[in-house]
């Protein structure tokens, strides 16, 4: 009974002896004062007894806690990169456009007031660029053989007047319009045609000479 007895003695004495060396193994209590069992010695008033060699950089949790480095918390998870903002879809691009109006049938001999027929050429050309950026439109006058140079100067002059009127009263901005008169000095028709003195049948002839020529410039916006 006896021998049972200090066997079973010397197994506790084990067990207590492995647990110490393995808190001792977990903490680092080198700078403070233990026991043979590894386990620090404390005052009478609860403090752990330290070495002559301790700093505070060897303090351990039990006996100085407040020294003890905290360990950092978890970083906190990166949020996943922002997906890029969608690609714009192409903006339409301005295309530059030219209207070119000879309007022969704009005026009578000699008259530089719009004919009827006339007044529905331009009433088609200023619908066809009702939805232009409109940059500027110039109207250039002209007129047929018969008369002087002054005045069939005059006389063209008069007839891109008109028209730059015209195009005003449907709406377009009077600075946008520029006029000026070429006289009888640019004709369409050939010199072997319209021969003759004046008469009807000449004057008839000469018709596409008497016009206003109209270019409008300016951008229409496409896809």
């Amino acid at each position: 009974m006896k021998i049972q007895t200090a066997k079973l003695s010397l197994l506790l004495g084990t067990l207590v002896l492995s647990a110490s060396a393995l808190a001792a193994d977990t903490v680092d209590t080198s700078a403070y004062v233990v026991d043979a069992r590894g386990v620090v010695v404390k005052t009478a008033f609860g403090l752990c007894v330290r070495t002559s060699y301790w700093t505070p950089a060897m303090a351990i949790a039990e006996c100085d806690p407040d020294l003890v480095k905290k360990p950092e918390p978890p970083a906190a998870p990166m949020a996943p990169p922002a997906p890029p903002p969608p690609v714009p879809a192409p903006a339409p691009k301005p295309a530059a456009e030219k209207v070119t109006l000879a309007a022969d049938t704009l005026f009578d001999f000699d008259k530089a007031v719009l004919r009827p027929e006339g007044k529905a050429k331009l009433d088609e050309l200023a619908t066809k660029i009702k939805d232009l950026k409109l940059e500027v439109i110039i109207a250039v006058g002209h007129a047929d053989r018969f008369g002087s140079d002054k005045y069939n100067q005059v006389l063209s002059e008069n007839r891109a007047a008109s028209v730059k009127a015209y195009l005003v009263s449907k709406g377009l901005e009077p600075n946008r319009v520029y006029t000026e008169g070429k006289g009888k000095k640019q004709p369409v028709t050939k010199p072997d045609q319209c021969k003759g003195a004046k008469s009807k049948k000449v004057i008839a002839c000469l018709q596409p000479d008497r016009r206003v020529e109209i270019e409008v410039i300016g951008t229409r916006m496409t896809k």
